[in-house]
């Protein structure tokens, strides 16, 4: 199998700000190979009871690490709470400071943190989707034009425009993709793929049109990572739905969470989702053989980076980096 690369997620609620400082230094103190954290301006759901302004938070990580590489998963460029001129200019000056440790993960967004900053109406999914992939070409023009530009998109438009403090390494757009049109846009506009699904969806129909995408743009997919979002959970799996539907992080699952806009309502749907649906999206670390097994079968599904959402707790990041980093540090 091909080598893998290994991240922790921290999400973006539970924890005061500097707590998620702390993640960053433990995953580094580790080995991991990235720390990502949630772009979101209100929780997932109320019980998560934080939420801070991520771009304030990042720097400082990076400041405390030496080596790892840090990122938002994902930020939502499209125009709403951040237009993409301000999102390209935030991560050239982070990758300015601290030269190709900073990785840019861009999303459509979710109606909880960005529908208030469209008066108009929340766009549906594929204005979202057209808007997000202008945005990366826009982002990637700013970073690299060396004169004066005119841009003249559909969504997006600037005249007689240049960036002056640019990155001093070429920043990667990881783009996110659930679905099987959003792995067609990844494949044209970002750098890399990231994708929350099974084994089975992601080598069968996610990674396939990745790829395809990918190469009809000319670009070569095994310079491309596609990374896998797992969603672990520590606690005993036989109490595991009971746990998590108390959380109201299940709510998480329920159909219309990303069109919901208010984190309470979210929480509160968690009691509709299913024993089921809340299994099928957990991974879980007890054993840690487990999750090394789970881990294992995205691997032999072609993701080349697997990113685990521990969220702010250090205690989670240790466990991960003694008990199931080391089974995969060997094999690189």
């Amino acid at each position: 199998m091909a080598s893998l690369k290994v991240s922790v997620n921290l999400g973006e609620g539970y924890s005061d700000p500097m707590r998620f400082v702390e993640c960053a230094v433990v995953a580094e103190k580790y080995g991991f190979d990235s720390v990502w954290f949630g772009d979101h301006l209100l929780p997932w759901v109320h019980s998560q009871n934080r939420s801070a302004f991520v771009w304030s938070v990042m720097p400082t990580a990076l400041d405390r690490t030496k080596k790892i590489k840090v990122g938002p998963v994902v930020t939502c460029p499209i125009g709403g709470r951040y237009h993409p001129i301000i999102i390209g200019q935030a991560s050239a000056t982070i990758d300015n400071m601290y030269p190709g440790r900073f990785l840019l993960g861009v999303g459509s967004g979710e109606a909880m943190s960005e529908a208030m900053f469209f008066p108009q109406g929340w766009p549906k999914w594929r204005e979202r989707i057209e808007r997000l992939s202008e945005s990366t070409v826009l982002m990637k023009k700013m970073w690299e034009s060396r004169t004066y530009f005119t841009f003249e998109g559909k969504h997006f438009k600037m005249n007689d425009f240049f960036l002056y403090t640019k990155p001093k390494a070429r920043i990667p757009v990881y783009f996110s993709a659930i679905g099987k049109k959003a792995a067609e846009y990844a494949g044209t506009y970002g750098d890399h793929l990231v994708t929350a699904n099974t084994p089975e969806a992601c080598r069968d129909l996610i990674f396939p049109i990745f790829e395809s995408s990918a190469r009809k743009s000319g670009k070569d997919p095994s310079k491309m990572e596609k990374m896998v979002e797992m969603l672990l959970h520590f606690g005993d799996k036989k109490h595991a739905t009971e746990e998590i539907k108390k959380s109201g992080y299940a709510g998480v699952f329920s159909e219309g969470a990303f069109d919901e806009r208010d984190p309470r309502r979210i929480q509160e749907m968690a009691r509709q989702v299913s024993d089921d649906i809340i299994l099928a999206n957990h991974y879980f670390f007890d054993p840690p053989d487990e999750l090394i097994g789970s881990i294992e079968k995205f691997q032999k599904a072609g993701a080349t980076h697997v990113e685990l959402v521990t969220h702010s707790f250090p205690d989670r990041i240790k466990l991960l980096g003694e008990k199931v980093l080391p089974h995969f540090k060997k094999k690189k």
